[in-house]
């Protein structure tokens, strides 16, 4: 963990969510020293709340990106394990207004149930986006230019999102502390190397850092995790009449997968031997190859 300098001072806001290292306890018949066995899910689990906690110790002020979607939502779960049943900074749903309603119930009634800090800031309209990007992909810029407005009302300098690098091609060269420039652009040649979990968690004045606490899950990992820890899901994700999504976003450019998947256990057989990519119903990963890494460079999550 990051110790701060002498001549750094921790925010009152943090006070209450400090972290305090438990006290190792010997366990009968294991040898002196020897940690106990972790299943891949515990390790999966261990690795996140140490980026969280690495990042709540380096960085003045952070958000998290809560997207409603399946990813997210484990990531806010995770929060809050990690620090002990309170998510100690604010969750920004920076919302397009054209969600699904599950999406916006789920929202309202999971803010309130997990204790979030919930803040909702809303995109400007498609007619003051970039008109050169094909039709979703305008669609999907304009959390871009929503989350720019954000950042400029909180003055965050870290923003902890759920991406993972199974998803979709560019996402897979991300870092798990991935700086942001001034505009919130990202430069995909211009990235620093984390050997040894060392992370560079120094954003330039003005910059901020994207931190990916589960960049390094799967899509089954994180449909595991779900299940074993009973996490809420959205029930768009289950199937019915033949048809269930896989990832979520706008109404107006997502579409539904073919599916019998009626639970999660369900989920999990089918994921073991599909070959249609995850974003399959995202209209935006099917448009001109480059509108995705044209909007990631731009700042898109």
């Amino acid at each position: 963990m990051h110790i701060l300098n002498n001549d750094q001072t921790v925010p009152e806001w943090r006070d209450s969510a400090r972290i305090v290292a438990p006290i190792p306890q010997q366990v009968p018949g294991r040898p002196p020293g020897k940690p106990p066995s972790m299943d891949h899910l515990d390790e999966l689990e261990a690795q996140s709340i140490y980026i969280l906690r690495e990042a709540f110790a380096r960085l003045k002020k952070l958000a998290l990106l809560w997207s409603l979607g399946k990813d997210s939502n484990v990531m806010i779960w995770l929060a809050r394990k990690a620090f002990f049943g309170r998510v100690p900074f604010p969750a920004l749903h920076v919302d397009t207004g054209k969600k699904f309603p599950e999406m916006y119930a789920f929202r309202d009634q999971y803010a309130g149930e997990w204790g979030l800090d919930l803040k909702v800031d809303y995109c400007p309209p498609i007619e003051t986006i970039d008109p050169t990007l094909p039709p979703a992909a305008r669609s999907a810029a304009r959390k871009t230019e929503g989350l720019k407005l954000a950042l400029s009302k909180y003055g965050f300098d870290g923003l902890i999102a759920g991406i993972r690098r199974d998803e979709e091609a560019t996402r897979a060269k991300e870092r798990v502390f991935s700086p942001r420039g001034t505009e919130g652009g990202w430069d995909v040649r211009d990235q620093p190397p984390e050997f040894w979990d060392q992370f560079n968690a120094s954003p330039p004045p003005g910059a901020h850092l994207r931190i990916h606490p589960i960049l390094h899950w799967t899509e089954a990992d994180i449909w595991a995790y779900t299940q074993r820890e009973n996490i809420p899901i959205i029930p768009l994700y289950l199937a019915k009449d033949g048809k269930r999504y896989r990832s979520l976003g706008d109404a107006d450019i997502t579409n539904p997968v073919s599916s019998h998947a009626k639970t999660i256990e369900e989920i999990l057989i089918e994921l073991e031997s599909t070959k249609e990519p995850e974003r399959a119903g995202r209209a935006l990963d099917h448009e001109t190859e480059d509108a995705f890494e044209r909007l990631r460079v731009a700042g898109y999550l």
